[in-house]
């Protein structure tokens, strides 16, 4: 039977010129888009593409297909914006998993904005920094931060450029100083968040985007293992923190945090909309992602 995806893949596969690019537009890997057009061809019994180990054509077989693929895809769309059209409204109930400080201080607002754009919405929420089973916990869709390790579950991406800074109060940095390097960390009361009773203590830092991480080990005379707490405790100006841009982009832009080294960039902490199964991704899943993704583009 042929699948939705694999002619998508194979479009715009034929659109790039270039598996991996279009692995990279569909937010995929190469190997699956691979995998697709392999399993297409299969379904087919035609050869779409004839490949060497520097160039990816057509041949003519897929040329001919590539026309009725394209169709199909078309026609598709249609009845898929003809049906959200049709609705009065998107509904359903989503349960949620949200991290404490980006939850509480940033997604709660984009949340109610959301309901009341789509009232028959019904949120089941629960926040906390602790990383949440899917597969045991009632949730549907989990927003986490990091680099998505279950290759299991369907990572939809919210900000993927998003990245670590290093923030303190204005009122701190009166007392204690700039900094002028990494190394001068080691001189500040470091804020530090701790997860499964562990403290993150090595804050990894790039000096620019083709070098390795420089690993600098931090004290302070504080940590918790709730991000929100520690994002209080640099407001209060009783430290320096090493958060998501995203959780203090308000903070920033009121100036009560500075970000400190803004030369040197902080570890990658890109921000994902995770659900165990394609059959989760429902209309309204899909327009609370786009609503997001919105809303952290703006932060």
């Amino acid at each position: 039977m042929l699948r939705l995806d694999d002619l998508t893949v194979f479009v715009r596969t034929a659109d790039r010129g270039s598996l991996s690019a279009a692995a990279r537009e569909l937010e995929i890997s190469p190997a699956l888009a691979s995998a697709a057009v392999k399993r297409l061809e299969g379904e087919l019994k035609l050869r779409l593409f004839a490949r060497t180990t520097r160039s990816l054509r057509l041949t003519e077989e897929g040329e001919h297909y590539l026309r009725h693929a394209r169709e199909a895809l078309r026609l598709l769309k249609e009845g898929h914006d003809a049906l959200i059209q049709g609705q009065a409204s998107l509904g359903g109930t989503l349960k949620i998993s949200l991290p404490s400080d980006l939850g509480r201080n940033m997604v709660l607002g984009w949340l109610d904005a959301f309901q009341a754009q789509y009232p028959r919405v019904t949120l089941q929420l629960s926040i906390s920094d602790r990383v949440a089973d899917m597969y045991r916990q009632p949730v549907d869709i989990a927003i986490r931060y990091g680099a998505q390790e279950d290759s299991s579950l369907i990572a939809l991406p919210l900000a993927p450029d998003n990245r670590r800074v290093l923030v303190a109060a204005p009122a701190y940095l009166q007392q204690h100083g700039q900094l002028e390097a990494l190394e001068d960390l080691a001189r500040h009361n470091c804020l530090r968040f701790m997860l499964e009773d562990v403290i993150h203590d090595r804050w990894s830092f790039y000096r620019d985007a083709h070098a390795g991480p420089a690993v600098v080990h931090v004290n302070g005379n504080r940590s918790a293992d709730d991000a929100d707490v520690v994002r209080r405790w640099a407001v209060a100006g009783v430290g320096v923190a090493y958060k998501s841009r995203l959780d203090v982009s308000a903070d920033l832009r009121a100036g009560r945090l500075q970000v400190l080294l803004p030369g040197v960039l902080g570890e990658p902490a890109p921000l994902n909309l995770l659900c165990m199964h394609r059959s989760q991704i429902s209309p309204t899943v899909l327009q609370l992602r786009e609503f997001l993704r919105a809303q952290c583009e703006k932060a």
